[in-house]
């Protein structure tokens, strides 16, 4: 007998629930049963009030509320002597519930480096610069890389990378200036960014792996002949053809990238993505995920990135979980979607919602003055045992509830402004509002402590 688990729900989610449940039950291996309490709305149920009125099942083995049920269960639970626990606060939810749309087992693994470029610093102290790399490195880097300034030599270099090496951080130099290339290979440099004819004739003394780069932008001429001059010299390399922003080349740079790897199917390469993410107004983590899906494709195993503009400020975080994403597509043949919502930040992957007839029945049985605040099918829905207001204005609306309870306190008034500004925020991207949660931003998600728990904490 698989392990049977007896649902506690009010009527009108009963239905819903059933259905949810004829799916899951077989995939996830239990039995169940169903006990409709005498309440519409499930959000109401609370655990005082449901210990009298339940009904276990032989053979049950735990016991399923609401995520909305209130009350102490640990009581309920010893009471009835059988494990006892909230759901989801939308039945909807149970397949993530019981570990069904959660990543697969295999999800992770990734083959993709990335190189995360201070850019100009020899501008920063160097506690500024080993702060800015440690926090790099916590985000997903695999390298620091070093950007210089052209035209100024950095003379304290090789004290810059010894700093970041000491720091236990790997670290590439970005430079064409031989000297200075020299002076941080010397200090533990393992990679510079970049060589062409202008500096290729030192690359053998440096003694660590460069980055090949065609001598005009927009095009590959010279770069046939610095590979050439870099095997014969024994230079280990990695490829870069450059990318080029839109408007300036992008689409004929991309052709580029495929043409090397035609022309070098077993050569190590590198895509710059910061050229696409810096100098494009949109959010980047929808550019990083393409731009690494190319490289997934075409084996391009290394990426430099930058975050200096806002709108890219998380690209390295983002790269990070993005090489993870196109990674297991790739190798599983399947696609980026249902596996990793971390990169699904403005609009939550689906909205959740009561629907009208639950926020009617809810509005119909609140005995108490609490606010229950709902945001759905594109106004606020904010009710208690004084009334229930609806409308896109949330001015309008603590207006009419001000005229029904004249007993709102400023704390109170100032919880649901707060409350009521994420539940037009939502209204407006189409997200899952839940009244005292933090709304979804994917991996941008700060936790928030609710209204109750700071209530409980203080008393």
């Amino acid at each position: 007998m698989p392990r049977q688990i007896h649902f506690v729900t009010g009527r009108l989610a009963e239905a819903a629930l059933r259905k949810v449940l004829e799916e899951l039950a077989p995939k996830v291996g239990f039995g169940y049963t169903v006990q409709v309490l005498n309440i519409s709305v499930a959000a109401l149920l609370t655990a005082d009030w449901i210990a009298p009125r339940l009904q276990v099942p032989d053979a049950t083995a735990e016991i399923l509320l609401p995520g909305y049920c209130g009350g102490d269960i640990a009581k309920l639970q010893t009471a009835v002597g059988l494990p006892v626990a909230r759901g989801p606060k939308d039945l909807h939810e149970l397949p993530e519930y019981f570990g069904q749309a959660g990543r697969h087992s295999e999800y992770g693994p990734h083959n993709i480096e990335i190189l995360a470029e201070i850019n100009y610093a020899p501008r920063l102290s160097l506690p500024a610069l080993l702060a800015q790399a440690v926090q790099l490195q916590a985000e997903g880097a695999d390298l620091i890389d070093l950007g210089s300034e052209p035209g100024n030599r950095w003379t304290e270099v090789a004290l810059a990378v010894r700093t970041l090496i000491d720091g236990g951080l790997r670290v590439s130099i970005d430079s064409f200036d031989p000297w200075e290339i020299a002076a941080a290979t010397a200090a533990g440099a393992e990679l510079v960014l970049s060589v062409n004819t202008t500096n290729r004739q030192a690359a053998a003394d440096w003694s660590v792996e460069v980055v090949a780069v065609p001598d005009t932008p927009g095009s590959l001429d010279g770069l046939e002949e610095t590979l050439n001059f870099l095997d014969a010299q024994a230079v280990p390399y990695r490829i870069d053809p450059i990318l080029e922003p839109i408007g300036f080349g992008f689409a004929a740079s991309l052709a580029r990238y495929q043409e090397v790897r035609r022309r070098y199917p077993q050569a190590a390469m590198m895509m710059g993505v910061g050229n696409l993410t810096e100098l494009t107004d949109v959010d980047s983590a929808g550019v990083n995920v393409m731009l690494l899906g190319l490289c997934q494709e075409w084996e391009i195993h290394s990426v430099l990135t930058t975050q200096v503009i806002n709108w890219a400020r998380s690209s390295v975080r983002e790269c990070d979980v993005a090489r993870r994403l196109v990674h297991y597509a790739v190798k599983h043949h399947c696609l980026p979607k249902r596996v990793d919502a971390r990169l699904v930040m403005l609009r939550d992957a689906k909205v959740l919602q009561q629907g009208a007839d639950i926020l009617q029945a809810l509005a119909s049985q609140l005995k108490d003055r609490n606010y229950r605040i709902f945001a759905e099918a594109g106004q606020l829905h904010v009710m208690n045992s004084k009334g229930y207001w609806q409308g896109t204005d949330p001015f309008a609306l603590f207006a009419e509830m001000l005229a029904a309870d004249d007993r709102l306190d400023a704390s109170h008034a100032f919880y649901l402004g707060y409350e009521m500004a994420k539940a037009v925020t939502a209204l407006t991207l189409h997200k899952t509002y839940r009244q005292d949660e933090a709304l979804d931003w994917g991996m941008l998600t700060r936790p928030e402590v609710s209204r109750h728990q700071r209530d409980s904490d203080s008393a």
